[in-house]
This record gives C-alpha cells, sequence and structure tokens, in this order.
C-alpha cells in the first residue's frame, strides 16, 4: 500500500519503518509539546493513524521564537533523520534538523488545548473534532467500512447504481420529508382551494429529497439481476434520539430472483464480511476505542463474526417477550411494531446473539412486501443487533401485480406518482428481494460510540446544520 505523498511520508508509514537513520519529511499537527531548556519532545499527528510520531528537538539548534509558535495545534513541516526511539511507546522517532511552521494556534483559544473533553462539548465544535483521538479513529473506521461496502458487492457481482436524491415519490408509503423548492416562500403560487400550486415549480410537481434509494434500485435490479445503492438519504422527523439523523447515508442492495431465505442469507454474510474487515484493517483504532469508550467492544464484535444468527418468526419472537420476565416500557402484543428495548432484549437477553426476525404483521410493514398466505403476515425481515437493535431491515418485495395493486388501493397510496413503479410487474416480472442498512447504525455498533451524531463528521438534527 502507497503511503507516500508527495513533498512527505505518512506517520502510519514512519511508525512500521525499518529503514533508521534515514532522512524524512513528515507535516502534520501538534498534539502535545513537553521538554525542557535543552531538548523538546514533540508529539505529531497527520490523522493516517490513532498513533503520533515523537519528534527530538535540541532546543540549542532552534530560534527560540521559533519554538515559541509550536504549541497544541499548530502546523508544521520537520525534516530530519529517522531513528531507533529510545523511550517506550514508540518504535520509531525523528531527530530534527529543520521546523518550518505553517499555522499557529493560539494556546489562549485553541479550544483542544486540553483532554478529556466530553463528546457534548465536541459537537459544539465539529469543525475542530477530527483532530482529536477519538473522531480521527471514528472517521478512519467509517472510510474503510465504506470501502469495504463497495468490494464486497464489486466482488459478487453486484452492479452499484446511483440512484437520485430528489424524488416525486415516497419510498415507505408514509414518512416526513423535505421539500424540494424553486418557489418564492414570500409570495408562494396557489390553486383555486389555496393550496401551494406545485405546477409553477422547477420540476412542475412537488419533489422532495429521497427517503430511499429502493424503488429505483428495484428498477435496474429488473435488468441488472444484482444491484446496490449507497447514498444520503433524508428524513423530516423531529426526533432527538441518539438514534436518529436527519440526513444520513443507506446501503441498500436489490437482488432479482432472490426470495427470503436468500435475502437473510445475504445480509448476514454481508455484516460479517464489514466486521472481519474492520478487525483486520483498522485493528489499532478499535482497540484505542475499545479501551477509550466501549471495554466490551471488541468482545461483541467478535462474537458477529463467530456465530450463526438466529432466524426466528415475529409471533414466536411476540410470545417470547410476553413471557419475558422483564418490564418493557412499551406492552406487547402481537401486531404492534416492536421497539429497540423490545429488539434488544431477544438479542442480548435471551439468544445472546444476532436475531433475523421475519414474517411481521403486513399492517405494520410496506406497501411493497411480499404478503404471505396467510394474509395477516408479509416475508420482512430485520437483523437485530447487541446494543442498536434494528441495523438492517428487508423483505422479499411483492411481485405480483395484482396483491400491490390490492395493498397500493388499500393504503390510499396515489397510483399517479407509482405507475413506474407498478410497471415493474406489469412486463417481466420475477421473485426479488433487497434490504436496507443505515450506514451511520453499522458505524455505532462497530465503533461502540453510544450516539449516531459522533459516527458522522457533520451531523444534522433538529435545529442543528451549522457545518
Amino acid at each position: 500500500m502507497q503511503m507516500q505523498t508527495p513533498g512527505r511520508e505518512k506517520i502510519v508509514a514512519l511508525l512500521q519503518s525499518k529503514e533508521i537513520g534515514r532522512d524524512v519529511t513528515v507535516k502534520g499537527w501538534v498534539r502535545t509539546k513537553r521538554g525542557n531548556k535543552n531538548i523538546a519532545f514533540i508529539a505529531l499527528n497527520d490523522g493516517s493513524t490513532i498513533h503520533n510520531l515523537q519528534l527530538v528537538v535540541d532546543v540549542a539548534s532552534f530560534d527560540a521564537e521559533i519554538l515559541k509558535l509550536i504549541t497544541t495545534g499548530a502546523a508544521i513541516c520537520a525534516k530530519g533523520k529517522l531513528v531507533e526511539s529510545t523511550g517506550n511507546g514508540q518504535p520509531v522517532e525523528v531527530q530534527v534538523a529543520n521546523i518550518e511552521v505553517y499555522g499557529t494556534a493560539d494556546a489562549e483559544t485553541y479550544p483542544l488545548q486540553k483532554k478529556g473533553h466530553s463528546l457534548e462539548f465536541l459537537r459544539e465544535i465539529a469543525h475542530l473534532r477530527p483532530r482529536t483521538n477519538t473522531f480521527g479513529a471514528v472517521l478512519r473506521i467509517r472510510h474503510a467500512m465504506a470501502f469495504a461496502i463497495h468490494k464486497y458487492f464489486n466482488d459478487k457481482g453486484f452492479v452499484y447504481v446511483h440512484t437520485p436524491i430528489i424524488t416525486g415519490s415516497d419510498a415507505e408509503g408514509a414518512g416526513a420529508m423535505f421539500t424540494v423548492t424553486t418557489l418564492d416562500l414570500e409570495n408562494l403560487p396557489r390553486k383555486d382551494d389555496k393550496s401551494v400550486n406545485f405546477a409553477e415549480d422547477f420540476f412542475g410537481k412537488h419533489t422532495n429529497l429521497t427517503v430511499s434509494g429502493q424503488l429505483e434500485g428495484e428498477l435496474t435490479a429488473m435488468a441488472l439481476s444484482e444491484i446496490y445503492t449507497f447514498g444520503p438519504t433524508f428524513r423530516a422527523e423531529n426526533s432527538n434520539t441518539p438514534r436518529h439523523l436527519a440526513e444520513f447515508w443507506m446501503i441498500e442492495p436489490e437482488m432479482a430472483f432472490y426470495e427470503i431465505k436468500e435475502n437473510m442469507d445475504l445480509a448476514e454474510d454481508f455484516i460479517k464480511y464489514l466486521v472481519r474487515y474492520a478487525f483486520e484493517n483498522c485493528a489499532d483504532d478499535l482497540k484505542f476505542l475499545n479501551d477509550m469508550w466501549d471495554k466490551e467492544l471488541l468482545e461483541r464484535l467478535q462474537s458477529v463474526v463467530n456465530t450463526e444468527f438466529v432466524r426466528l418468526d415475529y409471533t414466536e419472537g411476540v410470545e417470547i417477550l410476553m413471557k419475558a420476565d422483564q418490564k418493557f416500557e412499551f406492552p406487547v402484543s402481537w401486531g404492534v411494531d416492536l421497539q429497540s428495548e423490545h429488539e434488544r432484549y431477544l438479542v442480548e437477553k435471551h439468544f445472546k446473539k444476532p436475531v433475523i426476525l421475519t414474517n411481521y404483521p403486513k399492517e405494520i410493514k410496506a406497501f411493497y412486501m411480499k404478503q404471505n398466505d396467510d394474509g395477516k403476515t408479509v416475508r420482512a425481515m430485520d437483523v437485530l443487533f447487541p446494543k442498536i437493535g434494528e441495523i438492517i431491515g428487508g423483505s422479499q418485495r411483492e411481485e405480483s401485480y395484482d396483491k400491490l395493486m390490492a395493498r397500493i388501493e388499500e393504503l390510499n397510496i396515489p397510483l399517479k406518482d407509482m405507475w413506474w413503479y407498478i410497471d415493474t410487474r406489469r412486463f417481466g416480472t420475477v421473485p426479488h428481494s433487497g434490504f436496507g442498512l443505515g450506514f451511520e447504525r453499522l458505524l455505532l455498533f462497530v465503533t461502540g460510540m453510544a450516539n449516531i451524531r459522533d459516527v458522522i463528521p457533520f451531523p444534522r438534527t433538529p435545529n442543528n446544520a451549522e457545518f
């Protein structure tokens, strides 16, 4: 793997280097500076690794005014010789011959001058928090997981499809969406009934930011067999829980000729692959997060890789919950949409392993899910994980034109907005399935962070779009 960039070498490569004695150039941000009147030790980080590179400076060889500028947060370029470290904690260090200060950071006003800031405080300075160890680790893991997602599907022959961000349909059948408009909000055109006349808008109709790329994904799967989408989605729900964002990323594979069993098999294999990839490529960052934030993180990740997920019928799950020796905040009965507390009980206490819950009541699921012969349930599936609850939601899709039309009419979904979707059931329909994995939900699990705002660089939540 290439670790060298023009004009500098990355710290992650230097810390692994065996070429002792050679001249090197490093650039990065100062984490700490300590020492005495004779020698200074600078901990430098360039974001390539959780670990810092120690720079050793002979104070007498440098202008005192230059050294004063080197404080926590300052950006510098250092040139010197790579040597074996005589201290503990790092294999190598750099004996500095030359330093250039790119940018200073005033010690009185730099917000990250001290350690131990709360995550709540760091959310207020999201433009600077990537410089902390915690968020550096989270963002590197986020990158690795994004790469692994593309690699997994590419290696399996799936086609990556870009679905639209602006849409005229609601993929969930019901949901709070963000309107996209170029109309003058101070002088909106009105119809005779006083409603907004979106015919005068840019697209000639009411459009929104998408809540899902699934429906468009189904269209392309009906030609390419196996596809996946990976992009931003938006929900205008006024929710301030640690598990909800207004803007987040979704991975949504859609597969022609897959029925519910193949769908579950793929979901389980996919998520195990991602966790293994994290172990193999993010070991240092995972260990830091385990030691710093969640002492059970590595053990919990390993348990997912090494176990076979439970396949559980919704009806049986409800029976287990109703017999549970635990009081739930939300009562359980057949037909209710299970809450996070119910899902986590099944995973963490009853089975002590991930669960794939199937065959939900049709009344609590979306219109496009395939109906079972009992007339009451649909071939839905939710993958439930410890600490998270639902991490994947999916289903076998209804391929029958007649059944899909009946369900659309039953739910009063406007046909004028869905004609293109219904066409796929009129022309060459096939059994097909798919699921959605919320990228930030995945990252909550992989990093051990407790709040979804801490696994995305710039969170969008109610009353928060600062950066």
